[in-house]
């Protein structure tokens, strides 16, 4: 074999080099959920990558088995070559060359192109890598059967697939590439955590629930209806950690003549869910049962308050406003470092507003801020008084001997000492 010969192929097998290592890094990279995109619509190209991927071990067989094939006959070929341009040098030049030549033109520079072009390089390469995988099939069988004796020796974690917060990564980077927009991946985020969430994260305060009682007259159930404007209220036997249903608006104005002397006839069973149920679980058992509201029950049995389908909902697509809701914003911003919160403001969603203490909230029973500023002082705070949290300055703005309503809350900027010169 001549030396233009050897020359050439000596530069094809590199230019195979760079086609493995660009494949490997390509298959590795690659947007798994566009592929399947792809080929749900049809693509067989999509569909054909996706089947290679499904046996990854084989294939990163064979990638390595041809990547080392062609390195090795290419050190061979050029070793011959610098022997008979060199002499006794050759062996040493020929080291030198071909360690530039494949780490430059062999792994680097394919790499990185395969890391750039991931999607469309899997594409176009597929079929000729599903060809070579069938042809080079005894030689990864044997390699398979080594790398199965190696995982019954030392057995890995098993994978248990991406969690919530993986999840939560992931479409933060999304959103960064600018394939989703910040309110899609806020319907996104709320859909991941939702079913983290109970229902007494979310639930309206007994104190706060408006409910009938079972003896009570049609004239004053109507007051209740039309001072609350409630489409449903609760009814309570004696006290109301004794709820046993609930009255439908559109029911009870339906009522008419002697109808009217009995308003408890229009009245529906109650739903009851304990306060650690899940929103996830309390709307499936809201859809079961066809209602809208449940009644949550602590742990004595007592009404610990009532959640209704649109407080679930809210969760997921953000707060839900009709003509008869009275808006009453729970945060206002003052400044940059200062807020003003309501009472029933919730917990984490004050840790979110200043971006810090992500975990604070499992440290405390409270659910908003206003139980979270009498857990802090261990009894009701008096108007104007102030505590502190961290960096958190708390100012009472309006309370009295039941509750916290309304707080002012400081961020403490630190400046940073100067160092002397």
């Amino acid at each position: 074999m001549n030396n233009e010969t050897m020359i050439l192929l000596l530069v094809v097998l590199i230019a195979f080099s760079a086609y493995f290592s660009a494949t490997e890094t390509a298959f590795s990279t690659c947007n798994h959920l566009k592929l399947k995109h792809n080929a749900n619509k049809g693509d067989t190209r999509a569909q054909l990558v996706l089947d290679l991927l499904e046996d990854y071990d084989k294939l990163i067989s064979t990638i390595l088995v041809g990547n080392n094939f062609v390195n090795i006959l290419a050190t061979t070929i050029a070793t011959g070559l610098f022997l008979g341009w060199f002499d006794q040098n050759g062996t040493t030049y020929s080291t030198i060359f071909m360690t530039v030549t494949v780490l430059i033109f062999g792994e680097i520079t394919p790499k990185t192109l395969g890391n750039s072009y991931a999607d469309g390089f899997v594409m176009k390469t597929a079929p000729f890598l599903y060809l070579l995988e069938v042809l080079l099939t005894p030689i990864t069988f044997v390699f398979g059967l080594w790398q199965s004796l190696m995982n019954m020796i030392f057995k890995g974690e098993e994978d248990k697939g991406p969690t919530s917060d993986e999840l939560l990564t992931l479409v933060e980077e999304v959103e960064k590439e600018g394939d989703l927009e910040t309110e899609e991946s806020e319907l996104v985020r709320s859909a991941i955590e939702f079913n983290d969430r109970d229902v007494k994260d979310i639930l309206t305060p007994r104190v706060d629930v408006a409910a009938v009682d079972r003896q009570w007259s049609y004239d004053q159930i109507r007051e209740m209806f039309e001072e609350n404007q409630y489409s449903r209220l609760p009814v309570y036997e004696k006290t109301i950690d004794h709820i046993i249903g609930f009255i439908h608006e559109k029911d009870f104005y339906a009522l008419h003549g002697e109808y009217k002397n009995d308003p408890m006839s229009i009245m529906k069973p109650a739903v009851n869910v304990p306060l650690n149920f899940s929103m996830m679980d309390t709307l499936r058992l809201l859809q079961k049962n066809k209602t809208h509201l449940a009644i949550v029950i602590d742990e004595y049995g007592g009404t610990e308050g009532i959640v209704t389908m649109e407080d679930i909902l809210e969760e997921l697509v953000g707060e839900i406003w009709d003509e008869h809701d009275e808006i009453v914003d729970d945060i206002i911003k003052v400044d940059d470092n200062s807020y003003v919160f309501t009472g029933q403001c919730s917990l984490m969603d004050m840790f979110d507003t200043f971006d810090t203490y992500e975990d604070d909230e499992d440290n405390f029973d409270s659910n908003t801020v206003g139980g979270w500023v009498v857990e802090l002082q261990e009894r009701f705070p008096e108007k104007r008084e102030v505590l502190t949290y961290k960096d958190l300055k708390i100012l009472v703005l309006d309370a009295n001997d039941r509750m916290v309503k309304k707080v002012k809350i400081i961020k403490e900027v630190r400046e940073e000492p100067e160092e002397d010169d």
